[in-house]
């Protein structure tokens, strides 16, 4: 399945449209990813740990997009738009989603 941040794919045609589909994600960041993460801002560097979490969370809401666009006979989706924000007390959660529009291409 084609996904894409644009409104058209090049050289394809949009024969059908299906609807808004979206996927979501929360995953809870634990005590020792914590820690370490927050001996990392004090020395400075990147968080692997987090990083690791972020592309993980990311890539279960974009699959779980394109599966509920599959249901619907889409084979591609434009206009994604993934949003992440942090949630629960002090933060301690964090939530992915991607959204876009199912499509039929040709």
């Amino acid at each position: 399945m084609l996904i894409t941040t644009t409104n058209t794919i090049e050289g394809k045609r949009i024969t059908a449209y299906y609807g808004i589909v979206s996927g979501e994600t929360i995953i809870g960041a634990n005590i020792v990813k914590d820690f370490f993460a927050s001996i990392t801002d004090i020395v400075g560097g990147r968080s692997g740990k987090y990083e690791q979490v972020l592309r993980e969370a990311k890539q279960i809401a974009l699959r779980e997009m394109e599966e509920n666009a599959a249901r619907l006979g889409a084979n591609a989706i434009v206009a994604v738009d993934l949003d992440y924000e942090t949630i629960g007390d002090k933060g301690s959660m964090m939530m992915v989603s991607a959204s876009g529009t199912a499509v039929k291409v040709e």
